[in-house]
């Protein structure tokens, strides 16, 4: 079997390395998916995320000029659909949907202004109102 790059197909591990692990597409092809192409997780351990003998989709991303095969397991994967709905409506909370822009401006530096003396009282209530180092 030829692979070609950006090609979809299934393997199976056949060695686990600290780099990444080798994956046998068929009798005669097998390539290696690199430690950062496994997941999109964070990886510390390969031997975490595959196992020998374990059947996986990989996608051929590159074949170099000696003919080794670079995959990849989380190219293979479908698109992850980060569709969250997105809440406009903080803006238009019920006591600000009347107000203009400078009284938004007006009672966001008074809000902010509160903050800032709460952190400053309870700073003062601990020490001498210095920040420690």
């Amino acid at each position: 079997m030829s692979v070609k790059v950006n090609e979809i197909v299934e393997g199976v591990v056949t060695g686990i390395t600290n780099f990444g692990a080798f994956v046998q597409i068929d009798e005669e092809t097998s390539g290696l998916v690199h430690i950062s192409e496994i997941s999109d997780e964070y990886v510390e351990k390969t031997s975490d995320f595959l196992e020998r003998g374990q059947k996986v989709k990989v996608k051929v991303v590159n074949i170099d000029k000696d003919g080794k095969i670079g995959l990849s397991i989380k190219k293979a994967q479908p698109p992850k659909s980060n569709n969250k709905p997105v809440d406009i409506n903080w803006l238009k909370k019920d006591s600000q949907k009347d107000l203009s822009f400078e009284d938004k401006m007006a009672k966001f530096l008074k809000e902010s202004n509160e903050k800032i003396e709460s952190v400053r009282q309870r700073n003062n209530s601990r020490g001498n109102g210095k920040w420690r180092k």
